[in-house]
């Protein structure tokens, strides 16, 4: 019986969020735009509604990627006029051998919410 309870509070509680889609991005009262660097060249999108991120999907429901950060802006801009963000994840824990990440190694960048100029679109 102790090993059950032992088992049950060791138990992570991961709260998994909604995709939404970038078509209905609009409407949803979107209060920012995380685009992040999840490789070398590579940029997935969170949009934030009411204090949470949620996967942004293409129209086909798949996770909305490119390898252009622009044209992530550029998609994303014709949707929402929002503040948008860039989220870099430090890899310096793994590349010296750490275990376990003892704190968020994460960095957000202000990106604005101005639009691009005419000469990047």
């Amino acid at each position: 019986m102790q090993t059950r309870g032992l088992r049950h509070r060791n138990k992570k509680r991961v709260k998994k969020h909604m995709k939404v889609s970038v078509s209905d991005l609009n409407s949803m009262g979107v209060t920012g735009v995380v685009i992040e660097s999840v490789d070398l060249s590579l940029y997935i999108a969170h949009a934030r509604i009411d204090g949470e991120e949620h996967v942004i999907a293409d129209r086909q429901g798949k996770v909305l990627k490119t390898r252009n950060l622009l044209e992530m802006r550029r998609m994303l801009r014709h949707a929402v006029t929002c503040e948008f963000f860039l989220r870099q994840r430090s890899a310096y824990d793994e590349m010296v051998g750490h275990a376990h990440q003892a704190a968020d190694n994460s960095m957000e960048l202000p990106l604005g919410r101005e639009p691009l100029p005419e000469w990047l679109n």
